[in-house]
């Protein structure tokens, strides 16, 4: 089993901790098991090394994240890096002609190619094991995770199975962030969350490569990088493919994207120079040299580093992306 980090995105969601170098999964908010702050990524690495032991792993990322990779998984995973950025479906046919030119990985091995920021727990990891049985058993061509949902949603993609079973279901459709009365109803017939995680043998996708691209070895492509189409891998592989298997998944899972989920997450409410006083769900991150006083505040998250001064309520904190656009 060969395992795909998808590390990418400029952040603006988590600003102003989170820009275009140090991304959300780089954010050390968490604490592990010996109380040591620990970022996503360092928890998703060390989740899928005791989940899977055995699986080797390869970051795919960009030029601008190489160094916070190296800082917190040191030398431990091969990175591929995008000349530029041209979302996942060129990222992952990248990464994987790096495995078959470049790791001289098996055509027949089996590559499962997940978001390198899920907050989730050790058996997310552990189904894994399952796409991988799934796939060298050739009972599919393609293999995703589906998320039961814990509420009508737009802001992730829907998997529509053909016929719900306790432990597989075949695909019959796929619907991206739909609105929220949509989403209720495709939560009503069984549909689950796309977790973005998406597992196939190397040569079913060397196959989609090479027909849209012509190249003699990984550097060739890499030079030609440009050329691969700029679409999304569920648009340019999922939604076209016809033999896709689901599996779900029923524990705990987030996709720690707006302030409101990560502050859900969070183990203590303040973080750096914080007093607070009489004070109700508020969190204050301070990566400043001054001290921020909170007097009685709710529902609100104070965020404070060199890029800025965040002052938000909770649930708005969703809208800040196109907020933070605007600077």
């Amino acid at each position: 089993m060969q395992i795909v980090l998808l590390s990418g995105g400029s952040g603006k969601r988590l600003w102003p901790l989170s820009n275009e170098v140090r991304s959300k999964q780089f954010l050390k908010l968490f604490t592990d098991e010996n109380d040591q702050k620990e970022s996503i990524v360092q928890r998703v690495y060390k989740q899928i090394k005791e989940a899977q032991p055995n699986a080797s792993i390869t970051v795919a990322t960009n030029n601008l994240q190489y160094d916070s990779i190296r800082e917190h998984l040191n030398d431990e995973v091969d990175v591929v890096l995008e000349p530029s950025r041209r979302d996942t479906y060129p990222a992952i046919a990248l990464a994987c002609v790096y495995l078959a030119l470049e790791k001289k990985t098996s055509l027949e091995e089996t590559i499962i190619v997940l978001p390198v920021d899920p907050f989730t727990e050790l058996s997310f990891f552990r189904t894994l094991s399952q796409m991988d049985t799934l796939i060298q058993d050739n009972k599919a061509d393609l293999a995703l995770i589906g998320i039961k949902p814990l509420l009508p949603t737009s802001k992730y993609g829907y998997i529509i199975p053909k016929a719900k079973t306790e432990n597989i279901s075949y695909v019959d459709m796929f619907v991206e962030k739909p609105d929220e009365e949509t989403a209720a109803n495709l939560i009503n017939i069984g549909s689950y969350w796309n977790g973005g995680v998406f597992a196939f043998k190397l040569q079913y996708l060397l196959s989609i490569i090479e027909a849209d691209v012509n190249f003699i070895n990984y550097q060739d492509l890499y030079n030609k990088y440009s050329q691969l189409e700029k679409i999304s891998f569920d648009y340019k592989v999922a939604e076209k493919a016809s033999n896709v298997a689901v599996i779900p998944y029923y524990g705990k899972w987030t996709d720690i994207g707006t302030w409101r989920t990560l502050t859900d997450e969070m183990p203590q409410g303040n973080i750096g120079s914080v007093v607070s006083e009489k004070t109700r769900n508020t969190y204050v991150i301070n990566e400043l040299n001054i001290p921020i006083v909170a007097l009685g505040t709710k529902d609100i998250v104070v965020v404070a580093s060199n890029d800025g001064i965040l002052v938000s309520d909770l649930m708005e904190s969703a809208n800040l992306k196109s907020v933070v656009e605007k600077l």
